[in-house]
């Protein structure tokens, strides 16, 4: 068994727990936990104790693969190579699927909202992971293991190989690929294919949120499929197995508000897609009525025709402008006590018109001061009252005598 060595085994949690601390770091590294549990579960997969590790089933798949399909379609896909199939493979297989989710990720970030980023990081993150573990409780080897071994029992001894992908290190002269899969920490997790998973994941979440691509990315999608199983790294079992488990995370995760044409909504939009619901929808209220021109604002104005206290002819009648300053709570008359501060304009004005007695009459009921109103009885007896003699009554002045006895 391996065993990492000292510095990274603190290095990494440390500098996660920093970035989780700083706001700036955070907001980044919070959404890519699950990418980031993915990695750090297969990174350290080859830590386990072999003891604790299960069987390796080495003629499981093919088998299966021959019942459910009738032939073994895996090893009919490899017997004829040709250098421009191995690059057409080698780019989907090992160059695409490498860079293809950061560069959904960056589209998604551009063109989409945040919150479909985040989607986006979760369901590809959980994805992983779940197929990590599943490799890890059931063992599986790869086609290129039965090329080279045949049947023959595998051991966690064993190290990994490059398959098709060797074809392409001789292409270039290289052994990139050669040694990136011969330090493999999981060698034998052939069942599911990750590279058939995140092909059709990648395929849904552009056909969903990018309509316009949908040909492109399952063509690019049918064209990996193949791959795998050209290069020898996948019986079609893995790659249906990958295929259907992307599938059901990519609906179970998907939540209504990024189904129909919420999808497609552009970055910049409050709440993502919650933006083009109405208060009303968000809060569970009933909408307003439209009313005149048809426009859900106008409801709020057009409300208030409901409660409505005057009739028609009264509200017409309000609209005029009356000069209320000297305004007589008596219809069609003017206290005479003002009159000798106003002019023979305001007199005029004061004075109501014939066509005019009859709106105010209506209007009486709006128009009345109620400050003239208030306790009129007591006054009237003081001679401040304005219905006492259809006019207000200025009291007489105390005289000296009168002034100094109520002052003792």
């Amino acid at each position: 068994m391996r065993t990492p060595r000292f510095p990274f085994k603190l290095a990494i949690p440390i500098l996660y727990i920093i970035a989780l601390l700083i706001p700036f770091t955070s907001q980044f590294f919070v959404p890519a936990t699950p990418i980031f549990s993915y990695l750090i579960t297969f990174y350290s997969s080859q830590f386990t104790p072999v003891s604790w590790r299960p069987g390796i089933s080495v003629a499981l798949l093919p088998t299966l693969e021959s019942v459910l399909y009738g032939a073994n379609i895996s090893d009919i896909l490899t017997r004829f190579t040709h250098p421009i199939l191995d690059i057409i493979g080698w780019l989907s297989y090992g160059v695409i699927h490498y860079v293809g989710p950061f560069v959904i990720a960056a589209f998604i970030w551009i063109f989409r909202t945040k919150e479909v980023l985040h989607l986006w990081g979760r369901v590809f993150g959980y994805m992983n992971l779940t197929g990590v573990i599943i490799q890890l409780i059931f063992p599986c080897a790869a086609p290129w293991y039965e090329l080279i071994y045949g049947l023959t029992p595998a051991n966690y001894a064993m190290r990994g190989s490059a398959g098709g992908l060797a074809r392409i290190d001789a292409i270039f002269h290289s052994k990139g690929y050669t040694t990136a899969f011969g330090n493999s920490p999981l060698v034998f997790g052939a069942f599911p294919s990750l590279h058939a998973g995140c092909a059709t994941l990648e395929a849904l979440f552009l056909s969903h949120f990018f309509p316009q691509t949908t040909r492109y990315i399952w063509g690019y999608a049918g064209v990996l499929y193949w791959a795998t199983m050209y290069l020898t790294h996948h019986y079609l079992i893995d790659v249906v197995g990958g295929a259907c488990m992307a599938t059901a995370f990519f609906y179970v995760f998907l939540p209504d508000e990024f189904r129909g044409s919420r999808a497609t909504a552009p970055p910049g939009t409050i709440g993502n897609g919650r933006s083009q619901r109405s208060k009303y929808e968000i809060y569970d209220l009933e909408a307003p009525r439209p009313r005149g021109n048809g426009r859900a604002n106008s409801g709020l104005m057009n409300e208030v025709e409901d409660f409505e206290l005057t009739s028609e002819s009264s509200s017409r009648a309000s609209d005029e402008e009356v000069d209320i300053t000297f305004r007589s709570p008596i219809p069609g008359a003017t206290p005479t006590s003002s009159m000798a501060l106003m002019s023979e304009q305001q007199k005029m004005s004061a004075i109501p018109q014939p066509h005019q007695q009859h709106a105010s009459k209506k209007s009486h009921r709006h128009t009345a001061s109620i400050a003239s109103l208030i306790r009129a009885d007591e006054r009237a007896e003081d001679g401040w009252s304005p219905i006492r003699n259809g006019g207000f009554t200025f009291p007489a002045a105390p005289t000296r005598m009168e002034a100094e006895e109520g002052r003792r």
